[in-house]
């Protein structure tokens, strides 16, 4: 069996013996993420926030953990980064005791598909008395919003410092200065986003003050099959790595627990669990190698056994939607099809719902 994706002439960029991006029409990418690491630290390391007596201090980043990439696709730039932070911080009442506290500020989900005011940040005291829980309550009152501003600061450097020089100049405009379009990645995909022929929209904003103005275009995708088989065979099928194995004809890797990963077809489909529930659910965030660097589609599984056999409903939301009517063929084909193949499940019904 070909592996995922193999033959399919979309997913193949024609190399060139002059390198050129013909009118910026293929992904170009940026690795951000070292700059990134350097201007987080330089960002928060000494930031100061004063007020009515009350001085705090963020010491250091203590931790700076993800990665942020620029992407180039047919003249308009897309931005991912995923970042979390932990940050040290030294407070102390100037008019009282004038003793040092210390705590830390977490934010564990500084990313593109999050406005600005929806980033968490978390305030927390090493040594909790009287004189820390005011500097804490002082660091969420007011030092939350510092914070933001100099998260909000570090995107639009992002944006200005990698917009240079990933947009080439299309044929005849080599002399001429080329505008990029700024494309933000997609915020979060509703799960019970209407199947239409019209593609849905995610929307991207910077509540700093640029509007990036683009949309990524997502798709849903609704599928439901019946196996002859029972929902336990099933829930096997798709987690135990013996059976994906044998269906995808191909090495697997998996990790049937929540929050673990899974890697089928050569590598060419990846991603985590997110919920298992034994012969009825199966959550995942699921992507193809190849589409854009940190974008996941969400795909839930539900399955129904009755009398007769075993109804799966899928769900997939987030898909690109120039990849649409690929998936839908072929989830059919290297999945369903072949699994009723490999095990004689036996496949009477299936369609979109």
């Amino acid at each position: 069996m070909a592996k995922w994706g193999e033959g399919d002439p979309r997913w193949i960029v024609e190399e060139r013996p002059d390198a050129t991006n013909v009118n910026n029409w293929h992904w170009t990418e940026k690795n951000a993420t070292p700059w990134s690491k350097d201007r987080l630290a330089q960002l928060f390391k000494g930031l100061k926030i004063e007020k009515d007596g009350i001085e705090c201090i963020v010491d250091n980043v203590d931790d700076c953990t993800g990665e942020a990439t620029v992407n180039n696709r047919k003249g308009k730039l897309i931005f991912f980064y995923e970042w979390k932070l932990v940050l040290k911080w030294t407070g102390k009442l100037l008019n009282n005791s004038n003793l040092e506290h210390k705590g830390k500020i977490s934010i564990p989900n500084l990313s593109e598909e999050n406005d600005l005011d929806d980033i968490e940040i978390t305030i927390t005291i090493d040594e909790s008395n009287d004189e820390s829980e005011n500097l804490k309550q002082f660091m969420y009152n007011i030092g939350r919003d510092v914070v933001r501003k100099q998260i909000a600061l570090y995107i639009k450097e992002l944006k200005e410092e990698y917009s240079k020089n990933l947009i080439l100049p299309k044929k005849g405009e080599e002399n001429t200065v080329v505008s990029p379009k700024i494309k933000q990645a997609g915020s979060s995909i509703a799960a019970e986003a209407n199947l239409s022929n019209s593609a849905n929209t995610v929307k991207a904003s910077d509540k700093s003050g640029n509007n990036v103005g683009c949309k990524l275009d997502v798709r849903t995708l609704r599928m439901a099959v019946e196996f002859n088989c029972s929902a336990n065979d099933l829930y096997n099928a798709l987690t135990k790595e013996d059976m994906l194995t044998a269906f995808t004809r191909a090495p697997v890797k998996v990790m049937p627990t929540r929050g673990g990963e899974f890697v089928l077809y050569g590598g060419n489909v990846l991603g985590k669990f997110e919920e298992l529930v034994p012969e009825k659910k199966i959550q995942q965030t699921w992507r193809l190698k190849n589409w854009p660097s940190g974008h996941y589609s969400q795909v839930v599984i539900d399955l129904e056994e009755t009398k007769n056999n075993t109804q799966l409903k899928l769900t997939q939301t987030g898909i690109p939607a120039s990849e649409y009517d690929a998936m839908t063929t072929n989830w059919h084909r290297y999945y369903w099809e072949s699994m009723k193949q490999t095990f004689g499940f036996g496949l009477s019904i299936s369609g979109l719902w």
